[in-house]
């Protein structure tokens, strides 16, 4: 049972060498330097937004409104760092705008995690409700518009550490913290075990409202911080901002190993192998000149076969 255990729990990790190791010997460019480094620059906003979905999904539940939080937070705080909504009679600086986001995206999770725990809703419906209306009044704060913010935003997307980027170092932090949190705290094992058997889980005495209430609360933190990194990137916010990431989450968190009916999945090296994995093959596409209009079919066909195995393990 142990190696059986050990061999699910590696097998994203295997699956993601394997993508990598075809491409690089399809083409000799793709296994460079640069090119690993853009793979994790460009997957560390899902990465992160994909952890918090993760405790969502172990719980049973999923938050479909990720993708709404972050624009919704970007277009809050780009309109504060623009000067548009000026803060006690002036423009504030951009870091502290960038800050606002965090906050934002509490709030919303807060607001999903008490219609579902309070109102006894599912989280479906709730959080598609809230994904329309967060994105019905970020469209309304920005006019439907791009705004191009300051190059002080700029500055977190391509500022390096220690020789890494910065969205890399967000990234680690991130996942980091969450497997820790699963791994080594009650709280993370309470969530396993709500996963599993919500009504076991209810007799053996555990605050199951508190705890789903607190991974809609880690989700809408995740959502913010993926906002800040992808915001950071572009420099700039969109109408179509942060649409269909919630998908993507989903995506990096199930071909991770996590189940949709709760209980199974992990941060590391799950979910960060399945958003890795998803813009590995995105990546390899490109270099290889592949069709474009076959990279939704291919990555769907990816995602199909995962969810198949997952249900043998």
């Amino acid at each position: 049972m142990r190696r059986r255990s050990l061999v699910v729990q590696c097998l994203p990790l295997v699956v993601l060498l394997a993508t990598f190791v075809l491409f690089c010997a399809i083409s000799p460019a793709f296994r460079s330097t640069s090119n690993v480094r853009n793979i994790l620059v460009h997957s560390s906003s899902v990465s992160i937004v994909a952890t918090g979905m993760t405790f969502v999904l172990l719980t049973g539940g999923i938050d479909l409104s990720v993708g709404a939080i972050m624009f919704l937070a970007a277009a809050i705080a780009g309109k504060v760092s623009l000067g548009d909504w000026p803060v006690y009679g002036s423009m504030i600086p951009a870091w502290v705008a960038v800050a606002l986001i965090v906050p934002i995206g509490l709030i919303c999770g807060a607001v999903n995690g008490a219609l579902i725990t309070g109102c006894r809703m599912l989280p479906f419906v709730v959080t598609l409700a809230t994904l329309f209306i967060g994105r019905g009044i970020a469209l309304e704060i920005t006019q439907t518009r791009a705004m191009n913010l300051p190059a002080s935003f700029l500055a977190i997307g391509h500022s390096t550490i220690l020789g890494l980027p910065v969205p890399i170092w967000m990234l680690l932090l991130t996942v980091g913290i969450g497997q820790c949190v699963l791994s080594h705290t009650p709280f993370g094992r309470q969530l396993y075990a709500l996963g599993d058997s919500p009504e076991r889980a209810r007799k053996a005495g555990l605050r199951t409202t508190r705890l789903i209430f607190a991974v809609y609360l880690i989700s809408g933190l995740c959502a913010a911080l993926g906002g800040i990194v992808s915001v950071a990137q572009l420099g700039a916010v969109s109408p179509t901002f942060g649409a269909q990431r919630e998908f993507a989450a989903i995506a990096a968190a199930v071909l991770g190993g996590s189940s949709l009916t709760g209980g199974r999945g992990g941060v590391f090296p799950g979910t960060l192998c399945g958003a890795l994995l998803i813009q590995t093959v995105e990546t390899g596409l490109n270099v290889i000149d592949a069709n474009p209009y076959s990279y939704p079919v291919i990555i769907g066909s990816i995602l199909f076969a995962a969810v198949l195995l997952s249900k043998n393990r």
